[in-house]
């Protein structure tokens, strides 16, 4: 019990000859090459065909150094828990992992009982290093989770339903009673944003700066954090929701809303992007994979569904209700319902999730918020009576990029990342379904030729003169009212060609009309003088 299972597909024992070696790095290439190299056999450009070969080589050379470095270099393998005979994995308890791990694992186990401020819910840094926590009667905290330190606290005194971090550290946001609030590290109050009202939900888009809200009379909101100006204003026209989640892999906002459907937005758009029936009910929660391609979903009808976001369709239908779910950076899939906390996850690869772990709460904690903690494996979990951590083998991404998220860096690390990722902040037209649609060329149309048009029109106007008539009541029947029938049918359907003909015609003659510019005393003089009459 306890065992590790090796998450990838490799052999476990150390190569014993060169072949082995070279074989193990063709397989770990396979996970950094961008896809098939393209055929240049076909180019008849000899200068294209030598650049283009460069290239393909360079992406070779790039896919081996990085298996390499993946070999060799990489301090740590990701692993689950692994069940003996007939033993399952959802029957291990949080009291026999703990004697397992070393001293380090082991205090990341706790319990923080606080039943006069409770619900909780919590938030973490992209590194993991870093919590906040927000109790509804107005205690609000940041955690250092590495010494289990408190950094700050602080008490509000009025409701507070949401806190979330912006794009490190230093800054946080507490949706309150009333606004909206963004404090420092300190616990000082920096903007109180009055302008989204009483808000639910908060969610920080980190790529594009911006803060998105949804209040108590369904209106969404972004305001960009470093202008301090206001993106998006839309109405939903759904009504009231506090279900509000963000698509990592493209920036899309989803809402879920009380009929059971699931809008996505964009702060350009005030119209939704796709707009999805996917429970018989209210929709509870709301859950995004790290791929963006995988959405979980739970309604009070009692059912929890994953959707591929790719085709829109449902890939699993699972039974139970959740009122909190989250994905972790490998996979898993938390749920929460009441006092029970059950842990899902894909062993085949497919899609397909069963259950891995349970955990049950002392009896009377109702669960607020589940949260996994990056590249830890360790699921943070917001009740009624405080907040707890549990530890979740395989949940966590084993080895972090110091470029990306870096748990230990320093202040001077963390001011040039700032400056870094404000230089890299994408615009708000960059957020779309399909981000990989950015930087392509869309293909121009071909206009149909003039010849083409009029063998559409003559084809339209014989299918109009093949159509039979029906026969109507005596004296409705006459030749001259059928024929004067046909002649409005055919006007009818020469209309649409009619009109955007007249349309081109327009905006040709309004292209070759000169605009009159009335220019400065200055320049008058040079102007052209009209030919006199």
């Amino acid at each position: 019990m306890g065992d590790i299972e090796e998450n990838d597909a490799l052999p476990k024992n150390k190569p014993s000859t060169e072949k082995d070696v070279s074989d193990e790095l063709e397989l770990r290439m396979k996970k950094y090459l961008r896809g098939e190299s393209a055929n240049l056999e076909v180019l008849k450009d000899k200068k294209l065909k030598g650049q283009l070969a460069a290239k393909e080589q360079l992406y070779g050379k790039s896919a081996q150094a990085a298996a390499k470095a993946e070999k060799w270099l990489m301090p740590s393998e990701g692993g689950y828990l692994e069940a003996e005979g007939l033993e399952k994995t959802w029957r291990i308890k949080q009291e026999t992992i703990a004697h397992e791990v070393d001293i380090s694992g082991s205090r990341k186990q706790y319990d923080i009982i606080l039943p006069e401020l409770g619900p909780y819910t919590l938030d973490f840094t992209s590194s993991g290093r870093y919590m906040a926590v927000g109790g509804r009667k107005g205690h609000i905290g940041i955690v250092d989770m590495i010494n289990l330190s408190l950094i700050r606290e602080l008490q509000v005194r009025e409701t507070v339903r949401d806190v979330v971090f912006l794009h490190n550290e230093l800054f946080f946001a507490a949706a309150q009673k009333r606004y909206p609030y963004i404090y420092n590290r300190e616990g000082t109050e920096l903007h109180c944003l009055k302008e989204h009202g009483p808000v639910l939900r908060l969610q920080f888009l980190k790529n594009h700066f911006l803060l998105a809200t949804i209040n108590k009379f369904g209106q969404l909101r972004y305001q960009d954090v470093t202008m301090g100006s206001m993106v998006g204003n839309f109405r939903t026209g759904v009504g009231r929701t506090n279900v509000m989640q963000v698509n990592p892999f493209n920036g899309v906002v989803s809402l879920g809303h009380s009929a059971g459907t699931v809008t996505m937005w964009k702060p350009t758009s005030s119209a939704p992007l796709v707009k999805m029936l996917c429970h018989h009910g209210p929709v509870s929660a709301l859950a995004f994979h790290s791929n963006g391609h995988l959405m979980a979903t739970a309604g009070k009808d009692k059912k929890v569904k994953l959707w591929d976001l790719r085709k829109y369709e449902v890939l699993q239908t699972l039974p139970g209700h959740a009122n909190t779910l989250d994905f972790s950076q490998k996979g898993l899939l938390s749920c929460g319902n009441g006092s029970l906390i059950q842990v899902l996850r894909d062993v085949s690869g497919t899609q397909n999730y069963s259950r891995y772990m349970t955990h049950s709460m002392v009896k009377g904690y109702q669960v607020e918020k589940l949260v996994f903690r990056p590249y830890e494996d360790v699921l943070g979990i917001g009740h009624s009576m405080g907040w707890s951590s549990i530890l979740i083998p395989g949940a966590g991404e084993p080895n972090f990029d110091s470029w990306v998220a870096n748990p230990f860096e320093t202040s001077k690390q963390r001011r040039e990342k700032e400056i870094r990722t404000l230089l890299d902040k994408l615009p708000p037209e960059t957020i779309m379904l399909d981000p990989s649609k950015i930087g392509t060329v869309k293909p121009k149309g071909k206009r149909p030729t003039k010849k083409e048009k009029e063998a559409e029109i003559e084809a339209a106007v014989e299918a109009t003169k093949g159509k039979k008539l029906k026969k109507k009541t005596k004296g409705r029947n006459k030749p001259g009212k059928m024929i004067q029938k046909k002649q409005d049918a055919i006007a009818r359907v020469k209309r649409p060609y009619m009109e955007q003909k007249i349309q081109e015609e327009e905006n040709v003659s309004r292209k070759k009309q000169k605009t009159s510019v009335e220019l400065p005393k200055s320049l008058q003089r040079f102007a052209r003088k009209k030919a006199s009459s």
